[in-house]
């Protein structure tokens, strides 16, 4: 359970000091001006991130969460309710999916990784645990790590790899990382 936010742990801000020093760095980098954030939580952390330039659309399920972060709304930061799997994602530069397919069973994973493939969007930027061998498929809401490159997955290596520096559990999960695919190579596979 976290203090800080009701994203859970991996919202704390010691979990992710470094995803808000370097997401502005890959943003710069890649000239990425529209990013879908889903699911988005309680924006507890990403509130922290310079996102100067980049018009933000937050995305959750939970309508509870969605209406609490009414509050961080700007001209270019909105919030909306949308479900990841099952209804039309918009075209933007980022999709950015942090700790979420950790928690879907590879059924659906892949019904995500089609939808995702389906926006027209240009980059998908999710967790990954690339030391990892193997995967294991669990229940819709149960959690376990996850190597996208490994099968059933078989994602292409990352363009780019943000180990986010994770301590939890006394570093049993130190691989965690973000990595980053061109949603056009990803079509070849689950489109």
């Amino acid at each position: 359970m976290s203090e800080h936010s009701v994203s859970g742990l991996g919202s704390e801000p010691d979990q992710t000091k470094k995803l808000v020093a370097e997401l502005p760095k890959l943003f710069r980098r890649l000239n990425i001006s529209t990013m879908l954030d889903i699911p988005c939580g309680d924006f507890n952390w990403m509130h922290k991130v310079d996102l100067d330039g980049i018009k933000y659309l937050g995305a959750d399920i939970v309508k509870d969460i969605v209406q609490l972060n009414h509050r961080y709304r700007t001209p270019s930061v909105d919030f909306v309710c949308l479900n990841l799997i099952s209804e039309p994602l918009p075209r933007v530069d980022l999709i950015f999916c942090r700790d979420c397919l950790v928690h879907l069973s590879y059924a659906d994973i892949f019904r995500a990784l089609k939808n995702i493939c389906n926006s027209g969007s240009t980059y998908l930027l999710t967790t990954t645990f690339p030391k990892r061998t193997a995967n294991w498929d669990i229940p819709t809401g149960e959690w376990r790590v996850l190597n996208l490159e490994a099968a059933p997955f078989s994602f292409p290596p990352p363009e780019l790899l943000i180990v986010e520096g994770c301590t939890e559990d006394e570093g049993k999960y130190a691989d965690k990382a973000l990595g980053l695919w061109k949603i056009s190579e990803l079509q070849k596979l689950f489109a």
